[in-house]
């Protein structure tokens, strides 16, 4: 069996101890006053001047794309290609919390709660839009292919399974398999800072870490303002396209408040009391859509475009993951630069909630899970809504067969709109895209309070309270800011926010790496892994 190996990661740091306690309240110095000032700033100074911050938005994120459109496609793939390699590689055994450690939740039910994690705002908002601006060519096709044509259309949605599919769980999964790992084989705190530790070793308990937590926070609720933002536009224009009470940014704002008060009555009722029923009420509405749009729609052409989807999505993974040479800028800077900026952003918020239910799993069947269950379920809900509406347009109905689109965030309600029980079906959309919203900014405040108190996930409930209102505040401060043309200052900061912590998943991907080989060679030294 040969000597032991020394376990060189084992440390003395204790979750929380040098943080600061005032008035009752814990704080990780400096990471939390440093980010709620960087926070505060930016909304204080986007309300006081909005046509300023918007320009400062949009010429960022001009130059962020132009010069490092590369740089976020090869990062992506590189993260595909290192979790396929981590469910073939020897270190795939290692089982997450030990190698005695049994799974926390069954099999469906932690299936179901990846699910949930892969469900969000983005998927109503985008799941008609998106298919219809590849098709018609909105805001350019993939590859440049000729819009309204049979070509336009299978890569519509080939092109938005893409952005949706396992790009995006790849990205996730090394940062809940990051969090995981270090948390529960190694006894760190849950923050992204632990999963340096093979590289930076006790230097992750100062200043190098203290940055690192910086721009997690930072990025993780500037995606979730994107995701709010969204939210903020689609339940405005489904309440105008009910009941006509328009979809301006007053009303958007007045969302905006009114979804944020009831985040923190969730978060003042706790996890089980709050987020938990209303996660149950999310999965139930979800699938009540879900099935509404296959049944109600045109249920063989809805079956039929799943395949297309698929096989769609399998032949042209690899021609849109490539950088350059692309005639196709319009498109692949507008949608796949965007889109992987944002998950990268989102990936801490996401990446912590998985890592919190995943105790128990075998590194293998983590990866193989998170990076298959949700591409699965993303391409069945994205063949649905946005089958429903290529098929409208194919046909001639409705307001997207005849003015294409308009508004993105009315896209769904206008494919609702010729389907059996219209008002009910676009109510009931409202409702989700606003429980999403509150659930978001509710999981967010926990993720975002969980990192600011040194990874302590029992931090006072002040404190989420405060960043509650921070996402919400930023939110409200890019529509204001944004005035017509909100979506882009959404995108805006997504890209801005996306941008330095792409470096950090890419370092974190390499502690990874070395955690995991060094674990595997201390489980066989100890004759527990052969």
């Amino acid at each position: 069996m040969g000597d032991v190996v020394k376990d060189e990661y084992q440390t003395d740091y204790v979750a929380g101890q040098d943080n600061i306690k005032p008035l009752g309240l814990d704080l990780h110095a400096p990471v939390f006053p440093v980010t709620a000032i960087l926070v505060i700033l930016f909304v204080v100074g986007t309300l006081m001047f909005p046509e300023a911050a918007k320009s400062l938005l949009d010429g960022a994120k001009n130059d962020i794309i132009a010069s490092f459109d590369w740089f976020f496609l090869l990062s992506a793939n590189l993260f595909v290609i290192v979790c396929i390699a981590l469910i073939f590689m020897p270190v795939g055994k290692i089982r997450l919390g030990g190698m005695d450690s049994k799974p926390e939740f069954s099999t469906i039910s932690w299936f179901a709660m990846l699910f949930a994690a892969g469900m969000g705002i983005g998927l109503m908002f985008w799941a008609v839009a998106e298919p219809v601006a590849n098709y018609t060519g909105w805001s350019g096709t993939p590859f440049n292919v000729p819009a309204n044509t049979p070509e336009a259309r299978e890569l519509a949605m080939g092109g938005t399974m893409y952005h949706w599919g396992l790009h995006p769980w790849a990205v996730y999964s090394i940062v809940a398999l990051s969090l995981a790992f270090f948390a529960f084989n190694k006894n760190m705190p849950l923050t992204i800072r632990s999963a340096f530790f093979p590289l930076l070793k006790d230097k992750v308990w100062g200043w190098p870490g203290h940055i690192i937590d910086i721009l997690a926070v930072v990025a993780t609720i500037f995606g979730l303002a994107t995701s709010l933002g969204f939210g903020a536009q689609q339940a405005a224009s489904g309440l105008h396209y009910l009941f006509g009470w328009g979809s301006g940014i007053n009303v958007q704002m007045a969302i905006i408040v009114g979804v944020t008060a009831v985040a923190l009555m969730s978060v003042l009722r706790g996890l089980d009391g709050g987020v938990k029923i209303l996660s149950n009420l999310n999965m139930s509405l979800a699938g009540i859509l879900l099935f509404f749009v296959i049944f109600a729609g045109p249920t063989m052409s809805l079956l039929e475009n799943l395949w297309v989807t698929a096989s769609s999505y399998v032949t042209n993974v690899v021609p849109l993951s490539n950088p350059f040479g692309r005639e196709d800028d319009v498109w692949f800077h507008g949608w796949t630069v965007f889109y992987w900026a944002w998950w990268i952003s989102w990936s801490p918020f996401v990446g912590m909630f998985i890592a919190r239910v995943s105790r128990g799993r075998t590194v293998r069947e983590f990866v193989t899970a998170v990076l298959l269950i949700p591409t699965v379920i993303t391409a069945i809900w994205m063949s649905a809504f946005g089958g429903a509406a290529l098929e409208q347009i194919d046909q001639g109905i409705g307001a997207l067969a005849n003015d294409g689109i308009t508004e993105v965030s009315l896209a769904m309600f206008q494919m609702f709109a010729n389907l059996p029980l219209t008002s009910i079906l676009s109510f009931v959309g409202i409702v989700l895209v606003l429980v999403f919203f509150i659930t978001s900014s509710d999981s967010g405040s926990l993720v975002v309070d969980s990192i600011t108190a040194g990874g302590k996930t029992d931090a006072p409930t002040a404190q989420r309270v405060f960043w509650v209102v921070m996402e919400g505040a930023i939110a409200a401060a890019l529509i204001f800011g944004g005035g017509s043309d909100a979506l882009g200052a959404i995108q805006a900061i997504a890209v801005s926010a996306g941008l330095p912590f792409t470096l950090i998943l890419l370092i974190m991907t390499w502690g990874l790496l070395k955690g995991l080989t060094h674990e595997r060679k201390l489980l066989i030294s100890r004759g527990e892994m052969t």
